[in-house]
């Protein structure tokens, strides 16, 4: 082997190791900083599944579980999505509105929605600006948010962050949150 090509090759080695590194010390996953319970969310807008603008100031008023997931048609976000829709009824009685959020585009979450038959929103975040403006983290190396989800009282406020969601528990737990806080409010 030259000198040439071995002086390539170590320069490319330490240059795909500081890449590395710069990936795992400066990934949102590390940065995010969830909200702590009881302050005020900061407001956002997306596009929905339609292009529609969807602002969480329109749903003052209302509790909303906002989730965050990885990516449309993997088996988690579709276990998480379909037991969502399966008490989306429930949801409606409390007068809580679900929206989903993540990295997909406009036309991968139209596809999802109608394939699974979801009730619900779900919100484009293409740049992950607004799940790192709320504390959501992403997954190093690849950049999906992780599961991860909100659940906001009727004035806007943290009610309960949820930072290790279990898609099979989520929609339980998101329930049990929102109607104790109804309770609470009366």
């Amino acid at each position: 082997m030259s000198l040439l090509r071995i002086a390539f090759v170590s320069l490319a080695i330490s240059a795909h190791g500081l890449f590395a590194h710069s990936l795992f010390t400066h990934s949102g996953a590390q940065a995010a900083q969830p909200l702590s319970q009881g302050s005020t969310v900061p407001e956002f807008s997306a596009p929905n599944q339609d292009g529609k603008m969807v602002k969480l100031s329109d749903f003052k008023g209302s509790p909303v579980l906002l989730f965050f997931y990885p990516k449309d048609e993997t088996p988690g976000c579709t276990k998480q999505a379909c037991s969502l829709r399966d008490e989306f009824a429930e949801f409606k009685k409390l007068g809580a509105v679900v929206l989903g959020i993540s990295r997909q585009d406009q036309a991968s979450h139209t596809e999802f929605r109608k394939k699974h038959k979801l009730p619900f929103d779900l919100l484009v975040d293409s740049d992950g600006k607004i799940a790192e403006k709320l504390g959501v983290g992403t997954m190093p190396l690849i950049g999906l948010h992780k599961r991860q989800s909100l659940i906001i009282g009727k004035d806007g406020k943290l009610l309960k962050f949820m930072g290790d969601v279990d898609p099979s528990t989520h929609t339980k737990e998101a329930l049990e949150t929102i109607r104790t806080h109804l309770a609470e409010t009366k």
